[in-house]
């Protein structure tokens, strides 16, 4: 911790940002360039690959949705992600991904982030999608079809604009509303927006496919006849076990790439490939150390789940920006001991407060 964030935390405690306070961060500090910085440290963070300490997140599913963990940390910073996935939320008014995190010292374990990451998720998600497809992609991508026109679409629409320069977006979704929704919220960004009838119009023609669809199922989104040589597939909605997005045989037919192999192994597009199907890891391809794409006709795909190291960029992005610009709230999340060794006596002196008060209250 450095010495002003240590004086910070001690004298005013964890730094809390709300939903609507992380709102008017990313108003005032602007989305595209939220985006864009987020994308930037998540490139800065995969080139430190070798200095965390990885893991994959821990689940707990139930019949209608799962709650996850996601822990990472380097020599300095230790953070996690809480976030859940169910589909059918929508149904009681909630979010089908709701998620906050936190953002710890790791030489005294005093949090001192606090955040919600519903919306941040969205964001640095679409940054990770965005960066891929930066060093994946053909250089000349302009037309991407969007499968999966709800939360998350408008937020990857945006990046592949700005990151890619994406001039045209085919989009489509089995709820026509949601698609109603996308293109109300993007018609004034500059975009060309083409709805299509099903999936396989939307794709054809398309440089870039994302998928991003909410069902908790092994579902064929994407099926072989669909594919055009040079596509790049960013699968972002298969993120479980036993929810897929494309077709087995896409797969075999491309290159593939992961955050985490240990985790997309058991979530991501690849959990049902035997154990030597041949990935590799992204931060390979930053380091130099693997090839990305080999040819303009080559196909292929990022099997991206979702990494606790990109969250852990997003903390720390949301934590400097809401430092920068006054926003948040200090909350005492901990205990603040004049005797860090008696804990119990916070218990006596508050006794004692609520005593004098009560005392007080009858002589009066």
């Amino acid at each position: 911790m450095s010495h002003h964030d240590l004086t910070q935390f001690r004298h005013t405690g964890t730094l809390y940002l709300s939903a609507p306070e992380a709102a008017e961060l990313v108003r005032r500090h602007g989305l595209e360039r939220c985006i864009a910085t987020v994308a930037s440290h998540i490139r800065e963070d995969f080139l430190r690959w070798i200095d965390f300490d990885k893991t994959a997140r821990v689940a707990a599913h139930s019949r209608d949705g799962v709650i996850e963990l996601m822990p990472v940390a380097d020599q300095h910073r230790y953070s996690f992600k809480y976030v859940n996935g169910h589909p059918g939320n929508t149904r009681f008014g909630l979010s089908t991904v709701m998620a906050f995190g936190v953002l710890a010292d790791v030489d005294t374990g005093a949090p001192l982030l606090l955040s919600e990451l519903t919306l941040t998720t969205a964001i640095r998600t679409a940054a990770m999608s965005a960066l891929a497809a930066q060093v994946l992609a053909r250089p000349d991508s302009r037309v991407m079809a969007l499968i999966g026109n709800g939360a998350q679409s408008e937020f990857q629409a945006i990046a592949f604009q700005h990151l890619l320069g994406i001039t045209e977006l085919r989009l489509y979704d089995v709820d026509p509303a949601a698609t109603a929704k996308l293109v109300a919220n993007l018609q004034d960004r500059g975009l060309t927006l083409t709805i299509c009838r099903s999936t396989a119009e939307a794709v054809r023609g398309a440089d870039i496919v994302t998928t991003v669809t909410a069902d908790k199922a092994c579902a064929t989104i994407v099926t072989p006849d669909m594919i055009e040589p040079g596509m790049h597939l960013n699968a972002v909605g298969g993120d479980c076990p036993g929810k897929t997005e494309l077709h087995g045989d896409i797969l075999d037919q491309a290159k593939v790439f992961v955050e985490y192999e240990p985790q997309s192994r058991i979530e991501g597009e690849i959990q049902h490939k035997a154990a030597d199907f041949a990935v590799t890891e992204f931060w390979q391809v930053l380091h130099g150390e693997r090839a990305g794409r080999d040819d303009a006709a080559q196909v292929t795909v990022f099997d991206s789940v979702g990494f606790a190291l990109e969250d852990f960029s997003a903390l720390r992005f949301m934590y400097d920006t809401a430092n920068a610009l006054g926003l948040g709230e200090r909350i005492t999340l901990i205990p603040q001991l004049a005797d860090p060794k008696n804990l119990f006596g916070s218990l006596r002196s508050q006794t004692v407060a609520h005593t004098r008060l009560e005392l007080e209250t009858v002589l009066t």
